[in-house]
């Protein structure tokens, strides 16, 4: 039997298919996504660092100034970690960074619309 050339639609969907998948390795991320998501956790560990820091720091000058150590300490150490956990969490679910703002979801600019209600 005589082989014959496939139909051009055969050609066109490998051509497709050869395109999804981009002819590079499966699995692999290029540097720009593994930098993005490296600075998304270091991001992450700063938030919480700093407002840990922030507590601690407040706490230690309060018991200097009312003599009342290690009380404010660990009352401003709460504090902190609380703000640095609701920081991470603001952070996770893509809220902005002002006080009140959302992230813009579901919202649709095309309809003529400024995203205010």
């Amino acid at each position: 039997m005589v082989e014959r050339e496939p139909p051009s639609r055969l050609r066109d969907l490998d051509a497709r298919l050869e395109r999804a998948r981009g002819g590079g390795k499966p699995g692999r991320a290029d540097a720009g996504e593994r930098g993005r998501g490296l600075g998304f956790a270091l991001k992450v560990g700063v938030e919480l660092v700093a407002a840990l820091a922030v507590g601690v720091g407040a706490g230690l000058l309060a018991d200097s100034w009312l003599g009342t150590a290690p009380w404010m300490l660990v009352a401003f150490f709460v504090l902190g970690a609380a703000a640095g956990m609701m920081n991470v969490y603001r952070v996770m679910s893509g809220m902005g960074q002002g006080v009140g703002y959302a992230a813009e979801r579901g919202r649709d600019r095309k309809a003529g619309g400024n995203g205010r209600r």
